[in-house]
């Protein structure tokens, strides 16, 4: 039976197995007219030949916007500075992307008349939700459509197969079953074999970098620039962002930087395994701390830890559009403006060798660091704070008291008797 309630709707189409399949099954349960939107987000050759794709599946309309300087500056760059990783191991580079391809999507609904957007995310995934928050935030009023939520087609083989019916040409076959998802900061993996977590991920999955077994023998001496937390140079050389993103890449890749196994808790309740390849993002991760290392002070750096966990899980979770993903970014930006200066760096088979830093608004003062010097630091004045900072330490051990733990001492309540 076909549904009437969509007149025209904007298709998130990344030309792969899912998004191709669901330009048809779109007009056959909708009747509905279907505009494929597309971001170039840095996915390179995976663009080639898609609009031809996307109007002989039956799509009314071919959109293309070319994000890659937008993403690179204001959602990669701003991740950046925030210190985000999700889990300890995600730089979390298909999260942050969701956000800014649904806000092109309401725009496209906008300009095309669409009164609903589709997207090809999955309903044990995290996509749908990060797509329809945004979505959500942007113009509730557009309706939302999600096949995998509503369609028979319940895994890859039958998603193929229902291609194969429809001849909708894909790349994706019963040998190679990798979910992959690609763009200027990272490369991931999923599904096939990667479910089971016990197997290792074999070297021909890679795609964006060289096992550190196979990378050059020799370090590669690398230097970045930062002005106010973000980067800008690259060996002495102003790149844009995205440029400056795709060289790291190209840097780190060849040296096996930034490959991740990673055993996830998803939004939607359950674990995953996916495998990531971010190259150009680990390394400037890497410099980035240690500039910050450098430049703020203690209890704005510890502090600046915990807000980036809490901004982690916003961009996992999809709520970049929120008041207080907003608000931690003014925290944020308020300390980065000392974050400026430079950073060298040696690749070398899948590690990042920190070599210098330096900043004209560096705390690090050597007079005061060094052992050799008595002009600028008295040594004798850490005896009354060692005194000081140890004293709840002292009333414990006076009273008796254990360090810790449960084997606290029965105490004598005869003392606490009334006269």
């Amino acid at each position: 039976m076909v549904k009437t309630n969509v007149k025209k709707v904007v298709l998130a189409y990344s030309g792969g197995l899912d998004t191709s399949i669901i330009v048809p099954w779109l007009k056959e349960n909708y009747g509905c007219e279907v505009v494929c939107f597309t971001a170039d987000v840095g996915q390179g050759e995976e663009l080639s030949g898609l609009e031809a794709k996307a109007l002989a599946s039956g799509a009314s309309q071919f959109v293309l916007h070319d994000l890659k300087e937008e993403f690179a500056q204001d959602y990669l760059f701003r991740m950046l500075r925030s210190g985000a990783i999700y889990e300890r191991k995600y730089l979390l580079g298909t999260s942050i992307a969701r956000p800014l391809i649904a806000k092109h999507m309401v725009d496209v609904a906008h300009q095309v008349g669409a009164d609903a957007v589709a997207h090809g995310a999955t309903g044990k995934g995290n996509d749908q939700v990060r797509f329809e928050l945004t979505i959500m935030a942007l113009d509730p009023r557009l309706k939302v459509v999600a096949p995998w939520r509503e369609w028979n087609i319940r895994s890859r083989e039958d998603a193929i197969a229902y291609a194969q019916n429809h001849n909708i040409p894909v790349k994706a076959s019963l040998k190679s079953i990798f979910s992959r998802d690609g763009n200027l900061w990272h490369l991931s993996h999923e599904g096939g074999p990667l479910e089971d977590p016990w197997q290792e991920p074999q070297d021909e999955m890679y795609q964006l970098s060289v096992s550190p077994v196979d990378a050059p023998e020799k370090p590669e001496e690398i230097g970045l620039s930062f002005q106010s937390g973000t980067p800008f140079a690259l060996n002495g050389k102003k790149l844009s962002p995205a440029t400056l993103v795709n060289e790291l890449n190209r840097l780190g890749g060849r040296n096996g930087i930034g490959r991740v196994d990673l055993v996830e808790n998803r939004l939607v309740g359950m674990k995953s395994r996916g495998v990531y390849e971010t190259p150009g993002g680990t390394i400037l991760l890497a410099a980035h701390r240690e500039l910050e290392a450098l430049t703020l002070d203690k209890e704005t750096l510890h502090y600046k830890d915990l807000v980036a966990l809490k901004y982690s899980e916003l961009v996992y979770n999809g709520m970049w559009f929120s008041p207080l993903r907003e608000a931690l970014d003014s925290f944020v930006d308020s300390t980065q403006g000392p974050v400026t200066g430079d950073v060298r760096l040696k690749l070398y088979k899948g590690n990042i060798l920190i070599a210098g830093r330096r900043s004209p608004f560096s705390l690090y003062r050597e007079d005061f660091a060094t052992f050799g010097q008595e002009d600028v630091y008295d040594q004798s004045d850490a005896e009354g704070f060692i005194h000081l900072y140890g004293l709840p330490l002292k009333v414990r051990a006076l009273n008796g008291l254990p360090v810790s733990g449960l084997d606290m001492p029965q105490p004598d309540y005869t003392r606490f008797k009334r006269d």
